[in-house]
């Protein structure tokens, strides 16, 4: 089985201080306890990153609690609705909307670490273009703060590859090739050759934007566009695979994940972030490959998106709470704090000494390979008209719509173009209320 270490001594305070000579204000790799306040003060920070990311947050937040006595940090795994909203609070995608509808239930999170004179050294807007914008505003200032962002990347069972004859160095780039593998491994015996996680993101959203095809259209108007004919043959694809048992289909969320880390399946495409929790999990040794795309579908490979759960910080609480939570902020942001952010959880970095540790370390090859993946096909070519990342599948009911489409056809139901035509036409129809816009506060009404 591969292994995980943090490696925290030697290693980690080398790339630290490698990241500290760049030009960002980065903490130190070791800074002093800082002076408890006069007045003991307390927040929560509210997720629901699951079991192992939940105790990879912990491992930060107990690091920051220990450097700042009499400011606490308190860890919730609960949903910010029940009780009392806490302070910070990590929002799903799919909560996005609810998050964002009705009463204003945020302060913008430039704002709060402008009013607390802390820096919010993070990547600027022009370098993650491909990121999901929805914690950006008008203006491209932060909300919130994207804290879990991945990207579709291929896992795969190095040795039962191996045993097909497939490795590192010939692992298949394109859906043509790796139904070929696929084919061998089922030959082989292997009872689930393939499985999905998050298989609207992964199969259609970033299927769309890798192969140079528009997810949606209309500039700011946007409609969505899922049904061209690039994304009619790869659905077509994708039926076929589940159809002759090469593609095995256990929900519309991480359900794949764990079927793959129990050794049920040899080959799982899924977010990039779930690197670090297979390798704890898994019983092998777990290998990173890029996600595949279609060789005749002009101009791919092109770019993949960057998505994932965000930090927002409530509205409404004190100056002392929001003072508090800045600092816990600026630490996460720190130099020391990404390096093992990115190892323990597996996330994109935030920050260029994030990116430094993920692009130039090669002490770190092995532990940030996903990382690395997902950075490349990210920034691939520069981003098109069709390429760009777009948050429309956030809204209410899109990717439900889109994911009881998928499953149609799967079950041979409806032909690949009727499935994704009638997702077009039921989500343009803003059926149960899928299509209502994103409550996005315009720049200059944030306060």
């Amino acid at each position: 089985m591969t292994q995980f270490p943090l490696r925290a001594g030697t290693l980690l305070t080398s790339l630290v201080l490698a990241a500290a000579a760049m030009p960002v204000h980065a903490a130190p790799a070791k800074a002093a306890p800082a002076k408890a306040p006069a007045t003991p003060v307390q927040i929560e920070l509210s997720h629901g990153l699951g079991a192992d990311k939940g105790a990879q947050l912990l491992k930060l937040v107990e690091r920051f609690n220990a450097a700042n006595p009499g400011s606490t940090v308190m860890l919730s795994e609960r949903h910010w609705s029940e009780g009392a909203q806490p302070v910070l609070s990590i929002v799903a995608e799919a909560d996005e909307e609810n998050f964002l509808s009705g009463p204003s239930r945020f302060k913008p999170l430039w704002q709060v670490m402008k009013d607390a004179r802390e820096p919010l050294n993070t990547l600027r807007p022009g370098d993650v273009k491909v990121m999901v914008p929805s914690s950006l505003d008008s203006a491209g200032r932060l909300q919130a703060l994207p804290v879990a962002l991945s990207t579709p990347v291929m896992f795969y069972n190095v040795k039962a590859l191996e045993a097909v004859g497939i490795n590192g160095s010939n692992l298949p780039k394109n859906w043509n090739d790796w139904q070929t593998v696929l084919g061998k491994l089922v030959a082989a015996g292997q009872a689930c050759p393939m499985t999905v996680s998050q298989p609207v993101s992964t199969l259609l959203e970033n299927a769309s934007a890798w192969n140079n095809q528009a997810f949606v259209t209309g500039g700011k108007n946007e409609q969505i566009a899922v049904n061209g004919l690039i994304q009619v043959k790869h659905l077509a694809k994708m039926s076929t695979w589940y159809k002759a048992r090469y593609l095995h289909y256990f929900g519309r969320g991480n359900e794949g994940e764990a079927r793959f880390a129990r050794g049920d399946c040899a080959v799982l495409a899924a977010p990039s972030g779930a690197y670090p929790t297979l390798v704890r999990e898994a019983g092998f040794e777990v290998g990173v490959g890029g996600y595949p795309y279609h060789d005749d579908a002009y101009g791919a490979p092109q770019n993949t998106w960057a998505d994932g759960p965000a930090l927002w910080v409530a509205s409404g609480k004190s100056a002392a709470e929001y003072k508090l939570a800045a600092r816990f902020i600026r630490f996460w942001l720190s130099a020391q704090s990404q390096v093992e952010w990115q190892l323990n959880s597996g996330y994109l970095p935030l920050s260029e000494a994030g990116l430094l540790a993920t692009q130039a370390s090669k002490l770190l090859r092995d532990e940030l390979v996903a990382q690395r993946v997902a950075i490349s096909q990210l920034t691939y070519k520069p981003v098109t008209s069709f390429s760009y990342a777009t948050a429309f599948a956030h809204r209410r009911g899109v990717r439900r719509v889109l994911a009881e489409e998928m499953e149609a056809v799967f079950a041979d139901q409806k032909p690949p173009k009727q499935g994704l035509d009638d997702a077009v036409q039921r989500i343009k129809a803003g059926e149960q209320g899928c299509c209502r816009p994103l409550a996005t506060m315009p720049a200059g009404q944030l306060n």
